[in-house]
């Protein structure tokens, strides 16, 4: 019976001394010119990669060998070999990318085009821009549909989401939402688009279906005026339970319950929440944080943050390799 106890004390040590994650998280430093490689187990910066002019967006090839990076001011998207940790290689973008979206089989990029109000499709094994798509007024945020049919552009001036057909690279619809969309993000199942309206302070529940909005979210911080809270990033788990909301100078990230569209909770994390990663598990949220310059890290089951990691100057884009 003791030695049962025994081995049973040494199997919960041996579980809690396992490392917490494996995966290796890459943050985009808007004024710093360069990506911060953190190490998911010891929560510490590993290495600094310099890149272009002001990158933001950045995204990890679908099978992890890659990571694109829209450096805005040199007008391209930057390529990273992971493994070597260098930037590789260029693609075309159009002028001032700033985020974007990859085809599923990872052949396929849609680059928002902010000075020009277009969307740019780039062939990524051949670096030739296929062709544009003329969306609205300053567009920045960008989804793919999980089966890459389907891809969504907020336009941040003409307050709307724009909804692509890839098959035919036109305007399949057009959905008004709030003040200055920022963000927007497929759930799983394809059938809802979640954006986040800036100004409007809110998120727009869009039926893909339908291309009409189901339900208006917002959201209220005892002691924080309303004009500090600003939603940008967005993300919905993929068994369809949660979202959760950066809100920028609010400080805070909101949880939502995805069924019934009610704020469950808010979380303190650092000075400008900008944008936000999953890992592979969804065990943690990673933000990025642009004013206190670090990233915070989210225990999605405890829903609590366990971490703040010092980066590089303005943390803008954040993306999670397993």
């Amino acid at each position: 019976m003791k030695l049962g106890l025994l081995s049973a004390s040494a199997a919960i040590l041996l579980a809690l001394a396992a490392p917490a994650a494996a995966e290796t998280i890459y943050v985009t430093n808007e004024k710093g010119n360069s990506v911060s490689v953190v190490d998911g187990q010891s929560l510490a910066v590993t290495k600094t990669i310099p890149v272009g002019k002001r990158p933001r967006g950045v995204m990890l090839s679908p099978d992890g060998k890659w990571l694109y990076v829209c450096v805005s001011d040199d007008h391209a998207v930057q390529v990273i070999d992971v493994d070597k940790q260098q930037v590789v290689r260029k693609l075309p973008s159009g002028d001032d990318p700033e985020q974007f979206a990859l085809s599923p089989d990872g052949n396929t990029l849609y680059v928002a085009n902010e000075d020009d109000n277009l969307v740019t499709i780039v062939d990524v094994p051949k670096a030739m821009v296929l062709g544009t798509v003329k969306v609205g007024v300053e567009p920045e945020g960008m989804a793919i549909s999980p089966d890459g049919k389907t891809v969504v552009v907020t336009s941040e001036t003409t307050s709307m989401v724009h909804f692509i057909d890839t098959a035919t690279r036109k305007i399949a619809g057009n959905v008004l939402v709030d003040n200055r969309p920022r963000a927007a993000t497929f759930t799983a199942d394809g059938k809802q688009v979640w954006a986040t309206a800036e100004i409007g302070s809110s998120v727009s529940v869009i039926d893909v279906a339908t291309h009409k909005v189901i339900r208006r979210i917002t959201f209220e911080i005892a002691g924080v005026r309303r004009d500090q809270i600003q939603p940008v990033g967005v993300r919905t788990s993929r068994d369809g339970k949660l979202a959760f909301v950066a809100l920028g100078p609010a400080n805070r990230v909101a949880v939502i319950d995805a069924q019934t569209f009610e704020v469950k909770t808010y979380l303190l994390v650092g000075q400008r929440v900008w944008q936000l990663a999953f890992n592979a598990g969804e065990t943690r949220l990673y933000t990025t944080n642009g004013v206190s310059n670090d990233i915070s890290v989210i225990d999605v089951p405890a829903l609590k943050v366990i971490k703040s990691v010092t980066v590089g100057q303005a943390p803008w884009g954040v993306a999670v390799r397993p």
